[in-house]
């Protein structure tokens, strides 16, 4: 994308945010939401509110990271629990686990955006998520939430770049996504899952790695042996030679956190792998 390019999309967006007059924008920390964030704030002040929803699928160093950036870009942000977690349909972790979570966020927006008086609420997808198997998207739609990249027709890469030109920090910052997605569908998804999953990437991202995700996958127990878990570990393709350099200190951190068996994926990060399993459901293609 060309810097013209990011400026027009710049001065878009700004016009965009202040045409809603107020907004809560509901914020990850992610690059995303972080921009609509930082834009809504620019151009809105205190009438621009990030929303950030706790529960035990955020992993604690995402929650970390999304205080540090709301606080960097100045804007007034609120963290609020999600209760997902105990939602059947949610825990039973099948091919619409996202639309129950989403929709228990966009429920929680609903009420927040009465409590605080807020005229719009906001989510930060781009026209490069319509593109993968994602069920959430759907109850942004029943929940009338805007999404001003998609208005704009912007790419991930758009985002990135109008990020990147108003100085975000996390212009650049990897892909993330819930600690469930690590779940395989069919596989429960409990608490205690989510904080081995999450507690493992935690150490895997202090070793240096980047792009992370442990992928959770359970080993069938029988008469004479109990079950336990497997963790296959992706990694950006860049980041293989690294990840291998470090096996010995992978495998006991995933040991420490209680798999049983810790591997490393060998076709690396690949945006979209959780839905491989689907069939007829479209993946998302990484250069």
């Amino acid at each position: 994308m060309t810097g013209s390019s990011a400026s027009a999309h710049l001065e878009q967006l700004l016009g965009l945010f202040g045409d809603m007059g107020s907004a809560l924008v509901c914020y990850s920390g992610g690059v995303d939401s972080a921009l609509a964030l930082a834009l809504a704030h620019r151009v809105l002040g205190e009438k621009a509110i990030g929303m950030t929803a706790v529960s035990p699928s955020l992993a604690p160093f995402e929650r970390e990271a999304a205080v540090r950036v709301a606080k960097q870009i100045g804007a007034r942000h609120e963290l609020v629990e999600s209760f997902e977690i105990d939602d059947p349909n949610y825990q039973a972790n099948d091919t619409d686990r996202c639309f129950h979570c989403k929709s228990e966020l966009y429920r929680i927006a609903d009420a927040k955006q009465k409590e605080w008086s807020m005229r719009a609420v906001v989510n930060g997808t781009n026209l490069d998520d319509l593109g993968d198997y994602r069920p959430g998207l759907e109850a942004a739609k029943n929940a009338h939430v805007r999404s001003p990249f998609v208005e704009l027709k912007m790419h991930k890469a758009d985002v990135r770049a109008v990020a990147e030109l108003i100085g975000l920090g996390v212009w650049d910052k990897p892909a993330a996504a819930c600690l469930s997605s690590r779940l395989p569908f069919g596989t429960s998804v409990t608490r205690e899952r989510l904080a081995q999953i999450g507690g493992f990437e935690g150490e895997l991202l202090g070793m240096g790695l980047r792009q992370v995700r442990v992928r959770w996958h359970a080993l069938a127990s029988t008469e004479k042996t109990s079950s336990g878990s497997i963790a296959r570990v992706e990694v950006s393709k860049d980041e293989l030679a690294s990840a291998f350099e470090k096996r010995d200190a992978i495998a006991e951190a995933g040991k420490r956190h209680g798999f049983t068996y810790v591997t490393l994926d060998l076709e690396g990060y690949r945006m979209g792998s959780h839905n491989a399993v689907l069939v007829g459901k479209a993946l998302r293609v990484i250069g």
